[in-house]
């Protein structure tokens, strides 16, 4: 049934059944009317809309639903998607309002494949840039000041005392711009996550963020994890480094847990920080960065955070099956 006859129908069944009334109950009109007549007239007019409104909310309810959907949708979390109505008498509406849903939740599924395949070349770009800054900061300016370092040392030898004191001191202050720039380069390209895994990349992370913001960052990791492709190993990685980064920045936190283990075919991420917690409804660019990151290797990410009672971020990726 079309919408305009099922309106139609609605509207029929109402004014039916207002017209049968009149004909059989013993009701007269004066002329001119009475009071009392008149207020069995707006009586029953009132009841009439009232049936009418009922009626027309219970035929248009799916149509409030694909609203409601429409302007809740997130791509960054797929999967939402409308029930089709039956065609039957109890199915809540078929014909054109069922193709609008179907329609509706193919648009859906279009949307998110396009938004997953656009993000996913779009992250690899960005990961291939990265790469390439790194390689450049590595190669260029810290070889640059590595001979710097050596030149200082060299002079600083043969300096006499006051010069030296200065010379020396300008040597520590390269060094500690030499650390920072190998820390930026591990940061933008995690080499130990190329060359010794998932594993030792995390606990690098993990120490570094120690080391530099003086968080207390426990590990759990499972020792027997299933081997994982290189970009979702990426991405779990990336997600880690994001959320430590909030912990460190944003949420005031003292202690910070980073676990990995597996759960049946999947492997799950979990960093749970004891900070003020996420405040505001707004996701902010960090953790929009993470869900396009899950959407890249297909996985589940789920933040739970209450204000003053820390944030704890999940990100579960199916493992990967072995091709025979």
């Amino acid at each position: 049934m079309s919408l305009f006859w099922r309106i139609f129908g609605l509207n029929a069944v109402v004014l039916g059944t207002a017209t049968a009334l009149l004909l059989w109950a013993p009701v007269t009109v004066s002329v001119p009317v009475l009071l009392t007549e008149a207020f069995i007239l707006v009586g029953g007019l009132a009841v009439m809309l009232i049936a009418n409104g009922a009626l027309l909310r219970w035929g248009l309810a799916p149509l409030e639903r694909v609203t409601r959907l429409m302007t809740t949708v997130d791509l960054l979390r797929p999967g939402q998607r409308l029930p089709v109505p039956g065609g039957g008498a109890g199915g809540g509406g078929g014909g054109e309002v069922a193709e609008l849903i179907r329609t509706f939740n193919a648009m859906l599924d279009r949307l998110e494949h396009e938004r997953a395949t656009s993000s996913a070349q779009v992250l690899l770009a960005q990961e291939a840039e990265r790469h390439r800054i790194a390689q450049e900061l590595h190669d260029e300016v810290g070889q640059s000041m590595t001979a710097i370092l050596l030149v200082l040392k060299r002079a600083a030898d043969d300096a006499p005392e006051p010069l030296r004191e200065e010379l020396q001191q300008a040597q520590e202050i390269t060094r500690g711009s030499l650390d920072e720039v190998r820390r930026l380069v591990r940061r933008l390209r995690p080499g130990v996550l190329d060359d010794l895994g998932l594993v030792s990349a995390l606990t690098s992370l993990a120490q570094d963020f120690a080391t530099h913001t003086g968080l207390r960052v426990l590990r759990r990791f499972d020792t027997e994890l299933p081997t994982l492709d290189k970009e979702t190993e990426l991405v779990l990685y990336r997600v880690a480094q994001e959320s430590l980064t909030n912990a460190a920045r944003h949420a005031d936190a003292r202690r910070v847990e980073v676990g990995l283990r597996r759960a049946g075919q999947a492997v799950t991420l979990e960093i749970t920080d004891d900070g003020r917690g996420i405040e505001a409804a707004r996701e902010g660019a960090g953790i929009r960065g993470m869900r396009e990151r899950s959407l890249l290797a297909g996985a589940a990410l789920d933040i739970t955070s209450e204000p003053g009672t820390g944030t704890r971020i999940r990100l579960t990726t199916p493992v990967p099956r072995k091709r025979h």
